[in-house]
């Protein structure tokens, strides 16, 4: 990794703390002067429009939520638990770490058209690669007939992301998960498939804290 994608790594890290706990994409180039000290010209020269900061912190949630997935594929070999478990952690990573839904943005074809080519294209091959994970994952289950099952559950899975900073949900509360994958496997026309148990989900969350105070550690 070169010294400039390094820094620009650096500089979407520091957004996305900054970010913590909004609701709202608040944050502005300028803002990031002060939180990363570095300067405007250096920063400017990164993101050479609003547009292209917000696209480049959705590209790095993309990216991430692809590596997770193609980790996830060699932990669970039954596709069904691999996309369930999935977005699980994702809602987990969100409740925990009070992360800034960029649902709540992208895609976005208006604000990617205001974004640098370089940044636009970045976050169109992600999100593609992303799409096609997750159609995958839901073709292996067992494609259904009669309703697009892949828009029913994005849209279901992006409001509930949305929805997640309500102040109530905790993200270490099994029943959290245990709904959430109950209707999930109802919008994917699978309720004959038995969800993970309530005790699997105690056990992964468990196991997730571990391996946050190893981390931390």
């Amino acid at each position: 990794m070169s010294s400039w994608e390094q820094r620009e790594a650096y500089l979407v890290e520091v957004a996305q703390r900054c970010l913590r706990g909004h609701q709202s994409f608040d944050l502005c180039r300028s803002h990031l002067v002060a939180a990363s000290q570095i300067s405007k010209g250096t920063i400017y020269n990164h993101f050479t429009t609003e547009a292209d900061l917000v696209v480049a912190v959705a590209c790095s949630q993309y990216q991430d939520w692809l590596t997770a997935a193609k980790s996830e594929q060699q932990q669970y070999t039954d596709p069904f638990e691999c996309y369930l478990f999935h977005h699980c952690q994702r809602l987990h990573d969100v409740l925990a770490q009070k992360r800034f839904v960029i649902e709540r943005m992208m895609p976005n074809q208006e604000l990617l058209q205001q974004a640098s080519e370089v940044y636009r294209d970045r976050f169109n091959e992600l999100l593609a690669q992303y799409c096609q994970w997750n159609q995958g994952m839901i073709s292996a289950v067992g494609d259904r007939p009669g309703f697009d099952r892949d828009e029913l559950l994005r849209n279901y899975i992006r409001g509930t992301m949305i929805n997640s900073d309500d102040g109530i949900k905790q993200c270490d509360d099994v029943q959290i998960y245990y709904q959430f994958s109950y209707a999930l496997s109802q919008l994917m026309g699978h309720s004959d498939k038995r969800i993970p148990t309530k005790q699997k989900f105690a056990n992964w969350l468990s196991l997730l804290h571990t391996q946050t105070a190893i981390s931390a550690a």
